[in-house]
């Protein structure tokens, strides 16, 4: 009996092939293919209109990366058997599944509990449902090592470097969103060599680093990251959109609470109407099953519906994302407190709002971007004549002389005229 494979062409590596039946069982279950309608980028289309590819693309991207991962390390003997090789396949599959719409713009909005928690809840019920074949991927996300085997061969266990792989500040969920949203975008700053870098990974007491030949390629990771976050994640017109949709969610939840009567679909209705914390879903399996229906165009059919609601503003914020009419967003490392005074009493003046409601015309926050994060997991390197070093050990090393330092930025976000 033949085995079925599953070959996808995909647009950055080609095309890439799911030999694994357990991965293929996923991919086609319908808590997977939500991700279809979830934008990997959420609002980033408004200023890179090529950015409109999705999770799904990103989580086979991933998948495809750590089976290239574990190639390697198999060449070098450290090998994990075939079915840790496929729970570590099965968890970077899945390591997003728990995306709200919009990806992270709607988190903390809509749902009120983290998409790494969303994840593991519903790849515990998709275990139950398949009769525990994600348990072993379920440990290698959690990083649970002592719930997974010894690999003998290799004399380490197979929870700790596989789960950096999943998730750590080298992994292959990084190295595939900054290939992918390099690719859609057409930002070339976010390319990076990925396959230089998986080539240079190796493991020692059961910790994933890179071999010392690999520190540029490293470095080039990082620098790109740097440049991705700034020219484009935290683009100020991106940033701007992103306040605005969440603003729209925001104040349709206030209505919602004061018993106001919204348009939405039965997914989204569930969700404005109750406030759910993670103990909510952990304890009624339906909020769950609710939120497994929820995708990007309950969002969007809802916010065309609400351009005519009774209250203004609402509609306003409505009208300004479909028509492309966002805010005016200024970035600055210095404090715009003056500025907003300023720019509250214009807006007051050119659209009649109460001061109660100037927190959705006009306001300020602070965002930052954390390249390398010093206080997380370090990435190591083990230099030629056997030593450990953090990255930033290395001499000469940017990374320890500039992008490990964090950078903060204050802005402001206005509306700069009316919307008809």
């Amino acid at each position: 009996m033949s085995i079925k494979v599953k070959i996808i062409n995909d647009p950055v590596y080609g095309f890439i092939r799911f030999p694994e039946p357990e991965l293929i069982r996923v991919i086609d279950h319908p808590w997977f293919q939500r991700l279809r309608n979830i934008k990997q980028m959420g609002l980033a289309q408004l200023v890179y209109p090529g950015a409109v590819h999705t999770r799904l693309a990103h989580s086979l991207g991933a998948c495809h990366l750590m089976g290239k991962a574990l190639d390697e390390l198999k060449a070098k003997d450290i090998c994990p058997d075939k079915d840790e090789c496929v729970a570590a396949r099965l968890a970077a599959l899945l390591h997003d599944i728990g995306h709200a719409p919009f990806s992270h713009s709607l988190e903390h909005t809509l749902v009120g509990v983290s998409h790494e928690t969303l994840s593991r809840l519903i790849m515990q019920r998709m275990d139950k449902e398949f009769g525990g074949l994600l348990t072993k991927a379920i440990c290698v996300f959690n990083n649970s090592s002592s719930d997974l085997p010894a690999i003998a061969s290799a004399k380490v266990g197979s929870g700790g470097y596989l789960h950096q792989l999943v998730s750590s500040q080298l992994d292959v969920d990084r190295m595939d969103y900054l290939n992918r949203d390099s690719f859609y975008t057409g930002v070339s700053e976010g390319v990076i060599g990925y396959d230089r870098i998986l080539q240079m990974l190796t493991v020692r007491d059961n910790e994933l680093m890179v071999e010392e030949k690999g520190v540029y390629s490293v470095e080039k990771f990082i620098i790109a990251r740097r440049l991705m976050y700034w020219q484009v994640y935290l683009h100020k017109t991106v940033l701007g959109a992103e306040m605005l949709l969440i603003n729209i969610l925001k104040r349709a939840k206030e209505l919602a609470r004061d018993g106001y009567e919204l348009f939405a679909t039965p997914s989204l209705n569930y969700f404005l109407y109750r406030n759910l914390t993670e103990a909510d879903f952990i304890e009624n399996p339906e909020h769950l099953d609710n939120f497994c229906q929820l995708d990007d165009s309950d969002v969007m059919v809802s916010i065309k519906v609400w351009q005519t609601h009774e209250d203004k503003i609402l509609s306003t914020l409505c009208k300004m994302l479909i028509l492309r009419k966002l805010y005016k967003v200024l970035l600055s490392s210095q404090s715009l407190a003056g500025i907003l005074k300023e720019k509250v009493e214009r807006v007051k003046y050119m659209l009649g709002i109460e001061d109660k409601d100037m927190q959705y015309f006009a306001f300020t926050g602070v965002t930052s971007n954390s390249t390398y994060n010093q206080d997380d997991e370090r990435i190591k390197i083990e230099t030629k004549n056997g030593t450990i070093k953090n990255i930033t050990e290395i001499d000469d090393s940017l990374v320890n002389q500039t992008l490990a330092r964090a950078v903060h930025k204050n802005y402001i976000c206005y509306v700069q005229a009316p919307v008809s």
